[in-house]
């Protein structure tokens, strides 16, 4: 099955590319290797704001960072001119989590992102991964993740 009937049979529909916050750009190619920014989580179109530990739990930061992932995704359509079976590799996942520091399950939350990429890519999808507590993300997000990916 290809990447789009894969995102067609998980009810995906790829947003718009997300515009920068900030002075930067939402991913930058180097030969072959293509890193795209931290995206942030968003509900409902807007920054999905929450501490785990704190005012959010494990398994709805998970969904947090599956939205995310779903947004990784159309920006790495986009670096990839508008198609997806360009993508050689996932390469890796970086995932910020906003979390008090007693919150020990970054990883979980991260799978979010990971199981869902692995579901879309299949092999290709198979990616390193690092995920990192911290104290506070840009507008109060959740989980900002980051992706290095490989293309032809």
């Amino acid at each position: 099955m290809s990447v789009y009937e894969k995102l067609k049979a998980l009810n995906i529909e790829l947003p718009a590319v997300a515009t920068p916050a900030a002075a930067y750009v939402m991913y930058a190619q180097a030969g072959n290797t293509v890193f795209l920014s931290g995206h942030l989580a968003k509900k409902d179109g807007k920054v999905w704001v929450g501490q785990l530990g704190r005012d959010i739990g494990t398994e709805d930061a998970k969904l947090a960072a599956r939205a995310v992932a779903i947004d990784l995704i159309a920006t790495l359509q986009a670096a990839c001119g508008g198609d997806l079976t360009r993508v050689k590799r996932i390469v890796k996942l970086m995932s910020l989590v906003n979390s008090t520091g007693e919150f020990t399950e970054h990883h979980l939350v991260t799978n979010g992102a990971s199981e869902l990429i692995g579901e879309v890519f299949g092999d290709t999808g198979k990616h390193a991964r690092s995920a990192f507590g911290v104290a506070q993300l840009p507008m109060g997000a959740c989980v900002e993740i980051e992706m290095i990916a490989e293309i032809v």
